[in-house]
C-alpha cells in the first residue's frame, strides 16, 4: 500500500499536487464562512470590521476625504459584470486571433462558469446585504458570497496564469501574477468599505473564486497533456 502511495506521489508532478490542496483549503474555508453567513446574527469580526471603515460612532460616514470614496467607486468597477465581460470577450477574441481556439475556450469556461457558481451559491445562502452601515453604491442582489470578490478572483487570476504563459522570464511572470492578486485584493476590500458586503462575503467569494480558478486550471492542464485539447499555432 505504502509503495503505490508513493509510486503515485512520485508521478504527480510538485504544481499539481500544490494546487489540489490550495483548493482543498479554499473550499474548507468557504464552508467555515458559510457556517459564518447562515448565522442569526452577524459574527464580531463581520461587525468589528465593517465599523472600523467608519468614523467612531458615526456609521454613515466613511473614513477619509470625498476623493477616496469615488476612487474606491472607481476600484469597484474593476470587479464589475460590465468590466468583466469586457476584458473577458477581449482576450477571447484575442486569442482567435492568434489561433489558440482552446485557451479562448478555457478563459470562456472559466470566467461563465464562475459567474452561474456565484449566482447558485447566492440563491442557496440567501443572506441580505450588511445594514449596519450607509451604503455608498446601490446594490440589489443578494450579500454572500461577493460576486465581485469571487469574479476578480476567477478573471484576474486566470488573466494572470495566461499572461505568464507568454512571457520570457520569471520576474515578468511573478510581477503579473503579482499584479492580479493585488487586483483582485483591492475590488474585494472596497466592497467593504463602500458597505455593501460583510467582510465574511468578500473572505468566502476570494476562497471560492480561487478554488474555482485552480480547478480550471487543473482540467485545462490535465486536458494539455492528454493531447485532448492543443492550441493551433
Amino acid at each position: 500500500m505504502k509503495s503505490s502511495v508513493d509510486t503515485l506521489l512520485n508521478r504527480m508532478e510538485f504544481p499539481v499536487l500544490l494546487a489540489g490542496l490550495l483548493i482543498a483549503a479554499a473550499l474548507w474555508g468557504f464552508v467555515e464562512l458559510m457556517e459564518v453567513a447562515r448565522a442569526a446574527a452577524p459574527h464580531a469580526f463581520d461587525t468589528e470590521i465593517l465599523l472600523a471603515f467608519r468614523h467612531a460612532g458615526q456609521p454613515d460616514d466613511p473614513l477619509g476625504p470625498l476623493w477616496l470614496q469615488g476612487a474606491v467607486r472607481d476600484i469597484t468597477a474593476l470587479g464589475s459584470s460590465a468590466v468583466l465581460v469586457l476584458i473577458t470577450t477581449a482576450t477571447i477574441i484575442y486569442m482567435l486571433l492568434i489561433r489558440r481556439p482552446a485557451t479562448a475556450l478555457f478563459m470562456f469556461v472559466a470566467v461563465a462558469g464562475g459567474q452561474v457558481l456565484s449566482s447558485l451559491l447566492k440563491l442557496e445562502v440567501d443572506r441580505p446585504r450588511p445594514d449596519l452601515v450607509s451604503h455608498l453604491v446601490d446594490e440589489t442582489s443578494l450579500s454572500f458570497p461577493s460576486g465581485h470578490a469571487m469574479l476578480s478572483a476567477v478573471t484576474y487570476l486566470t488573466l494572470g496564469t495566461l499572461a505568464a504563459r507568454f512571457l520570457p522570464d520569471s520576474r515578468t511572470k511573478i510581477f503579473v501574477l503579482c499584479l492580479a492578486v493585488l487586483v483582485t485584493v483591492l475590488v474585494g476590500t472596497s466592497r467593504v468599505y463602500l458597505g455593501v458586503h460583510w467582510p465574511s462575503d468578500v473572505l468566502a467569494g476570494w476562497c471560492a473564486g480561487f478554488a474555482w480558478a485552480m480547478l480550471c486550471w487543473l482540467v485545462a492542464r490535465l486536458l494539455q497533456r492528454r493531447k485532448v485539447v492543443a492550441d493551433s499555432e
